[in-house]
């Protein structure tokens, strides 16, 4: 289905995504420091869970797009990358601003997985990003198109929890972080802007080949 090359490149493109401080990073580190480990453990869950459902919601949507036809999932795979492109042009251009963490109240951890779960899923950039990020590591030439998204999405979900995870456990140390290196904010937004740009731009000339 993949070789060993793709599912590395997969991997490597979802953890410099991880290592740039995002909503969800930020709030699996607030929810760390304000209830402990285990809150923020719980915390990073649910936005798994949530990961996960967008997963399931895309291979429903990509896997109807196939069965259509081939070219309809050919145009689906260049908006994607047109969407990656906006996406790192964005980030590259806007003006860097200080990290600051959400302020949140202490809940339990059962209630800060179900909290996370419904602010990933309602959460319609992530839909948009799952739509276009996991097309470009799938290939109809390689088999079954929604196999091959289920596994990208499993991999996303799994990386996921395992980082955010390490976070809520280190919780006090990254805030502190965070906070003394005012570089981390400045820089997030070109890095992040480098990757959805790269990404795309290869993607786009791969495509063409």
């Amino acid at each position: 289905m993949f070789d060993p090359g793709q599912i590395v490149a997969y991997v490597l493109v979802v953890a410099a995504l991880f290592l740039v401080p995002g909503p969800a990073v930020l709030l699996t580190i607030a929810r760390g420091i304000g209830g402990g480990a285990r809150v923020g453990i719980a915390t990073g869950a649910g936005i798994a869970a949530g990961d996960a459902i967008h997963t399931l919601l895309a291979v429903l949507g990509l896997s109807a797009i196939l069965m259509t036809s081939a070219l309809a999932f050919q145009i689906v795979k260049y908006l994607g990358v047109a969407y990656l492109i906006y996406l790192g042009i964005r980030a590259f251009i806007e003006p860097a601003g200080d990290i600051d963490l959400p302020r949140v109240r202490p809940v339990t951890p059962l209630r800060a997985f179900r909290q996370a779960i419904l602010v990933e899923v309602l959460n319609p950039k992530t839909a948009l990003f799952f739509l276009a990020f996991l097309p470009q590591f799938a290939d109809p030439a390689r088999g079954a198109v929604w196999a091959q998204l289920l596994v990208l999405g499993a991999i996303f979900v799994v990386m996921s929890i395992a980082y955010t995870s390490l976070l809520a456990i280190g919780a006090g140390s990254v805030a502190g972080l965070l906070s003394r290196h005012k570089a981390i904010a400045r820089w997030r937004g070109k890095f992040v802007g480098g990757i959805y740009l790269g990404l795309g731009i290869q993607l786009a000339l791969q495509e063409r080949r």
